[in-house]
């Protein structure tokens, strides 16, 4: 666990360190009249979560935190097949965006795993895959013009677009 924590953390400080270079390709900084800059969130976010993974590490080093004292192993047997079994799903679920679009594979996603790993009932799971595909159009599609893919699904939503647009 030890191990995992000084990993994790460095790992993380990487990716922000990366955030924050990139981020910073835009204004960081406020411009006048304009307010903030496009990379003002982005980078000061990504800052802000360095300064957490050098907490991280400093906490770990002094052995504060039950995790930094342990000597158990990071991830046991099952632990490791729900993590492999959530990266494939994910990984299939990104792969039918290309597919069969965002509205199709957000429900089958959500059918695979909140009732058959989180094992929970199917009024939740069917109250889960029908209302997400409708906020995520209402809030991507309709309000901030954002389109988001639909594979061979997107002839369903001319009509919408029509009525919405």
């Amino acid at each position: 666990m030890r191990r995992a924590e000084f990993v994790m953390a460095g790992v993380m400080a990487v990716f922000s360190l990366y955030l924050m270079w990139k981020s910073a390709e835009l204004p960081i900084g406020w411009e006048r009249g304009r307010g903030p800059g496009g990379g003002a969130f982005p980078f000061w976010l990504s800052f802000g979560m360095l300064l957490c993974c050098g907490l991280i590490v400093i906490r770990a080093w002094r052995r504060v935190t039950p995790e930094s004292r342990s000597t158990e192993p990071f991830m046991d047997r099952l632990s490791l097949k729900l993590f492999l079994t959530s990266a494939l799903s994910i990984a299939a679920m990104l792969l039918a965006f290309h597919y069969v679009g965002t509205y199709v594979a957000v429900p089958l996603f959500f059918i695979f795993y909140i009732r058959f790993i989180g094992r929970h009932s199917w009024v939740t799971t069917g109250a889960m895959a029908l209302l997400t595909p409708v906020v995520l159009f209402f809030f991507f599609e309709i309000g901030l013009k954002i389109l988001l893919p639909k594979g061979v699904t997107e002839p369903l939503f001319y009509p919408l677009y029509g009525y919405f647009l």
